[in-house]
């Protein structure tokens, strides 16, 4: 008798590592495509597995992978501003808007329906997610500012920083990736230095930081 070729075992994923991978899949597609445009039937079918399966891990059926996929990108920004407390302020954040930048690099066009809002599938849910990034990132830089009991007009002031930050990013796409990520990233250092100068004008906490900030151009 001839010896059958043996067919390669089939590797049972586990819990984690299943919805894991369902969840790379739907941010893959995300990426590229606008959240109402993507059906469970194109996640499994990225995944390389059944619609039925998708809905064992999400039964509350494409919001629920939705705000699960929008939640794990909201972690991977969180973690942008991550950055060790060592060294002069403005290198680091230009380190930060680095990892911050290749996201939206590599996101594309799906930056703005995982984060943009406006979307169909946008609820009280998404929006607190999103805002939580952008929250976390205004705690990171306050931190890198040494600043322990910022006033109502620094916080602002950074707030409305990271809300340009990413506004810039969703127009930097719409104008075909010009200028290029490196010019980006200084022009919005530069704006971070500019805004805290402006508010200094007002706030005798800002200006003590702006001296040493301005030395580091």
């Amino acid at each position: 008798m001839t010896p059958q070729a043996s067919t390669p075992a089939y590797r049972r994923l586990g819990v984690e590592e299943r919805r894991r991978q369902l969840l790379e899949a739907a941010l893959s597609l995300f990426a590229h495509r606008a959240p109402e445009e993507v059906s469970l039937d194109d996640v499994a079918e990225a995944a390389g597995v059944s619609r039925p399966l998708v809905y064992r891990y999400f039964p509350g059926g494409k919001q629920q992978l939705y705000e699960a996929a929008l939640m794990s990108a909201a972690d991977e920004l969180r973690n942008c501003f991550d950055e060790p407390r060592e060294g002069p302020m403005l290198p680091r954040l230009s380190r930060a808007l680095d990892r911050y930048l290749a996201f939206v690099d590599q996101h594309d066009a799906g930056f703005s329906a995982l984060l943009q809002g406006g979307s169909v599938v946008e609820t009280s849910r998404t929006t607190a997610i999103v805002d939580g990034v952008r929250r976390a990132a205004a705690e990171h830089i306050l931190r890198h500012l040494g600043v322990t009991g910022p006033g109502p007009r620094l916080r602002m002031t950074i707030r409305m920083w990271i809300t340009a930050v990413e506004a810039a990013s969703l127009i930097w796409l719409d104008e075909g990736k010009q200028p290029p990520l490196e010019e980006l990233r200084d022009w919005l250092v530069e704006q971070f230095v500019a805004v805290l100068v402006v508010t200094a004008r007002r706030d005798a906490q800002t200006d003590a930081l702006v001296g040493t900030l301005t030395a580091e151009l």
